[in-house]
């Protein structure tokens, strides 16, 4: 075997092992904020599902908020083929939100499958907006149950404990930012702010074609003047072997 096949060998090992090490990182069910989840603020998350089992497909998804930290504003958004369901429960402590008293909360979101399923090699995503979050926490941890259409149930459940390895079933975690002047998070950005956003796009747009023409022209230039250079020595190759013929 040449150095060149043994490198391609050895580089295929590396990369088949990198993939058998990372596939269970992301084969649980988690939870991703759209944008930013600041503390005291909204969000929109995405609880992202995917489907772990080859023969079975995904039928049901219970997930189980906070009780330590309830939320006073729960609302799934429509996925089609699945049916959402939210359950409330009383507080045992009333939560004060814009001056209104909230006894009640959303504890648990369950969406059933209404035409719709997770099928082997996919996944699906349920979308929610969430708030008001607390500010005295650093996380929140939603636990959660995945039913297949075989009846076999997975409890992701385990929470995460600093410092040690993540656990074999382990619950979707939000981990919070730093507050923000508005309370809005990444959720609720101002006209003002999507305008600036847009204008900084639209200079970043140019800025990025003006470099791109450049480099263009550049890597034109120096093609051209690469060729050249060849054509010139092939030329004087040409001479110089015309000579010795004519002199011989």
């Amino acid at each position: 075997m040449n150095t060149l096949s043994r490198l391609t060998a050895a580089a295929g090992i590396a990369a088949s092992s990198v993939l058998l090490l990372s596939v269970p990182a992301f084969a649980h069910v988690s939870v991703q904020p759209q944008g930013e989840a600041a503390k005291g603020g909204y969000a929109t998350v995405n609880f992202k599902v995917p489907n772990e089992r080859d023969n079975a497909s995904t039928v049901k998804l219970e997930v189980t908020l906070p009780t330590e930290h309830p939320l006073s504003s729960v609302m799934p958004q429509a996925v089609p083929g699945w049916k959402v369901e939210t359950t409330k429960s009383k507080l045992a402590k009333p939560l004060s939100v814009h001056g209104k008293q909230i006894t009640e909360a959303v504890t648990k979101i369950t969406w059933t499958a209404d035409g719709g399923k997770i099928e082997p090699g996919r996944f699906q995503q349920f979308p929610v907006s969430l708030g008001q979050l607390p500010e005295d926490t650093e996380s929140l941890v939603f636990k959660a149950l995945q039913t297949y259409d075989n009846k076999e149930v997975v409890r992701w459940i385990e929470e995460p404990k600093e410092g040690a390895a993540e656990p074999e079933n382990p619950a979707p975690v939000l981990s919070l930012s730093a507050a923000t002047g508005d309370h809005h998070g990444g959720g609720a950005a101002s006209d003002d702010k999507n305008a600036k956003a847009g204008h900084d796009a639209g200079h970043s747009d140019d800025a990025a074609e003006a470099a791109a023409d450049s480099a263009g022209s550049d890597t034109t230039a120096r093609v051209l003047a690469v060729v050249g250079i060849a054509v010139g020595v092939a030329g004087v190759a040409f001479g110089v072997l015309a000579g010795r013929r004519r002199a011989s």
